[in-house]
């Protein structure tokens, strides 16, 4: 028995449920066909191109054939791995509403496309399993109230107290549906589109171990884990970091590094800097690389104060719990610049004089709600 998986599924499911669960796990495990090399160490050289599959285009051909033409002629040497933001098919949120995760978009070419962008660059997947999108096959039988999709979602009370939830957007965080079993509210973390699993029910979690090893078999060497600091919902708590989230993505790195020791965890945390690397675990068993929410603002922060004194303490005081765990540095995402890492290292006066000064300039800012009703900036929509 694999003590160290179940230990993860006992914390999480209870140690009446686990054994059960572990055996099916292991089935899993045991069909994995992709494949299975030592794995390769990140460093300062390992450059990463992120982009939509359809930045470069070419009449007539796929958008992700006509990308990796023009990456081997034009990059190949100076970056080393390409973040594919999400391929798969799509409703809203630029990709990041999933319909299907184990398919590619036809507007965009096939699987064929992205394994041979593979054979040149170091290949990041996003893994968006916090939600799924509200019109994929696994929603729709939800809302026929079919087995067994009936528990892959989290129905709530909306009288219950949810004042104590962290908010990352402005808007609901129940959505009401009209099911076969009658209407119901259900999570949403991000948007209306944007449906929470339920990660409490183990079916859930052995069906994202099966999309994740699909990845794998598919080429990936980075399975960026999207929105992961909410995958666990404890109603009366902030719904964030919750112990359960951390035991699934130590969880999913046991399993990669049972059958695919090439594929590095990558965690997706815009939170403060001692919250962000607690994804780290002790530098052994959790995620080998997490996002440096931090550096963006701080960037941002010296170039419009005109001092890098702050951002200069702040790095002086980076570390890392091993050698096996590095950060992902980048200045921007798709999203734009997040504030809230550098909340605790500037304060909220100079992130509120941001906000101010990108508005200002015609850039947007992406708020937030807070417990007590106000709003605050969360990301900065712009460029520099």
């Amino acid at each position: 028995m694999d003590t160290v998986l179940y230990g993860h599924l006992a914390a999480v499911y209870g140690e009446t449920a686990a054994p059960e669960i572990l055996s099916r796990l292991e089935a899993r495990l045991a069909s994995y066909q992709g494949p299975s090399r030592p794995a390769r160490p990140f460093d300062q050289r390992d450059a990463f191109l992120i982009t939509y599959g359809d930045m470069v285009r070419q009449p007539g051909e796929a958008p992700l054939h006509t990308l990796g033409e023009f990456l081997r002629a034009h990059v190949r040497g100076f970056v080393r791995g390409v973040h594919l933001l999400p391929f798969y098919p799509y409703t809203s949120d630029d990709g990041f509403s999933v319909v299907d995760y184990t398919a590619v978009d036809p507007a965009l070419g096939s699987w064929a496309d992205v394994e041979r962008l593979g054979q040149d660059f170091r290949l990041a997947f996003d893994a968006v399993i916090n939600h799924i999108s509200a019109h994929s096959a696994w929603f729709q039988g939800y809302l026929r109230d079919e087995a067994p999709y009936r528990d892959y979602f989290i129905t709530v009370d909306p009288a219950a107290d949810l004042s104590a939830v962290f908010r990352p957007r402005a808007l609901p965080l129940l959505t009401q549906v009209d099911t076969a079993a009658g209407p119901r509210h259900v999570w949403t973390t991000f948007s209306a589109d944007q449906i929470d699993l339920n990660f409490a029910n183990s079916e859930v979690l052995l069906a994202i171990v099966d999309v994740l090893l699909f990845y794998a078999a598919r080429g990936a060497e980075v399975i960026r884990l999207d929105a992961i600091a909410f995958l666990w919902k404890e109603i009366g708590s902030r719904c964030l970091h919750q112990p359960e989230a951390h035991h699934i993505v130590q969880l999913l790195r046991r399993v990669f590094d049972r059958v695919a020791p090439q594929v590095a965890l990558l965690t997706e945390t815009n939170v403060p800097h001692r919250e962000n690397v607690s994804y780290f675990g002790d530098g052994h068993d959790e995620a080998q690389m997490v996002y440096n929410f931090s550096l963006p603002p701080l960037v941002l922060h010296a170039i419009q104060t005109g001092s890098a004194a702050p951002l200069s303490a702040w790095a002086g005081e980076l570390s890392t719990p091993s050698d096996e765990t590095a950060f992902f540095n980048f200045l921007a995402s798709h999203d734009g610049i997040g504030v809230t890492p550098a909340r605790d290292i500037i304060g909220d006066a100079a992130i509120d004089w941001l906000a101010e000064r990108v508005e200002a300039l015609g850039g947007f800012v992406s708020y937030k709600n807070n417990p007590d009703g106000s709003q605050s900036a969360y990301e900065l929509n712009i460029n520099y």
